[in-house]
């Protein structure tokens, strides 16, 4: 397996290319990045990416030997399967800017996590959507992944595996985050339900209080209670040898954006040793 960063861990006053030099130089394999509302930083696309960025976009990737492995986004909050008109075209330019910049698929986020918005009602909805755009994600044959975020969506791997198998199209998989489940559940299980259907995989530690469901904080990975050797054992068992993709943010303020870039990149290379 290889490491990559998603561009949010990244100094949002940096633009692109100052981005893929020093992550690079922190010693990452590949670069995640992300779809965000206009000005969120220096090195977000936009909806309103065109051609030319991205073109530009990818001659630093190249430059820099520095692929880009996956397109995140900040903007599904809540609107996958009740707003079809706004995810539609979301969903579109992930996959056109994946599609650009030579990754291999893209993160989307079903749920909302609104006491409004009854649970049976969000599940049909997102499986709805995404039956729905079968054919334009087949056209780019590219992987979209749903994503297990603190939305109070996906509570257990049985609950994410039967969503995916419900979506009935072998590009839609999981977008497994590491961290995301640590706080209520033990992640190499999680891995071991979803097998094949995982094709990327964000990585995050959370430290508990005490047990599970006990409360804790994120912490840098390696730092937490995340169990690593299992973890990565897990994700031999199931044959996933991709990335990596530390998801994380710099906690001291004082520390040199570079400096957190290559401790993260130990910290991910820690946890693979394991």
């Amino acid at each position: 397996m290889k490491k990559a960063l998603n561009a949010w861990t990244v100094d949002p006053q940096a633009g692109f290319e100052q981005m893929f030099a020093d992550v690079k130089a922190a010693g990452f394999d590949g670069i995640e990045l992300n779809v965000d509302r206009e000005g969120a930083s220096n090195h977000c696309l936009t909806l309103s990416t065109d051609e030319a960025g991205l073109a530009a976009v990818r001659a630093l990737s190249e430059r820099y030997a520095l692929p880009v492995v996956s397109i995140s986004t900040s903007l599904w909050g809540g609107r996958m399967g009740a707003d079809d008109e706004f995810s539609g075209q979301l969903l579109a330019r992930q996959l056109q800017y994946a599609a650009a910049l030579g990754a291999t698929g893209i993160l989307t986020v079903p749920g909302g996590g609104y006491p409004g918005i009854p649970l049976l009602e969000a599940r049909a909805g997102g499986v709805r959507f995404l039956r729905s755009q079968r054919a334009l994600i087949e056209s780019f044959g590219l992987y979209v992944g749903v994503e297990n975020v603190w939305n109070g969506f996906f509570t257990s791997p049985l609950d994410m595996a039967g969503f995916i198998d419900a979506v009935e199209c072998p590009l839609v998989g999981a977008y497994f985050d590491v961290g995301n489940v640590t706080a209520f559940s033990w992640p190499e299980r999680w891995i071991e339900v979803l097998g094949g259907r995982i094709h990327h995989v964000h990585v995050k530690d959370f430290k508990r209080n005490r047990g599970i469901n006990s409360g804790g904080t994120w912490v840098d990975v390696g730092e937490g209670d995340v169990d690593w050797k299992a973890v990565v054992s897990a994700f031999g068992a199931i044959g996933f040898d991709g990335f990596l993709t530390g998801e994380v943010s710099r906690r001291d303020p004082e520390q040199p954006y570079g400096d957190y870039y290559a401790y993260v990149a130990r910290g991910i290379d820690g946890a693979l040793r394991r």
